[in-house]
């Protein structure tokens, strides 16, 4: 679970204009600062398997938009991965 605070950063962060809130680009970028608080909760919980389900949809989930952003605009695309330090 991320803070209000730390979702509207991670908005300003990576948003592409001033009202800018559901870009591919801001939600791909939430869902690694979900996916990476995620992580660091299994080091504790390690059989936890319910949050582990989640963590495969929002995986999946990011997947699916960095595949949409790909077709879009590879530019795009590259410039997020390098941004997040996403493995490919």
């Amino acid at each position: 679970m991320i803070t209000k605070e730390k979702k509207s950063q991670v908005i300003s962060d990576y948003k592409t204009n001033e009202k800018d809130t559901g870009s591919p680009e801001v939600q791909v970028a939430i869902l690694t600062e979900r996916i990476n608080s995620l992580t660091g909760h299994f080091k504790m919980h390690s059989k936890d398997h319910h949050s582990r389900l989640g963590l495969l949809k929002l995986v999946g989930r990011r997947r699916r938009l960095l595949d949409y952003l790909k077709k879009r605009s590879n530019d795009q695309y590259l410039e997020i991965i390098r941004r997040l330090k996403i493995r490919k």
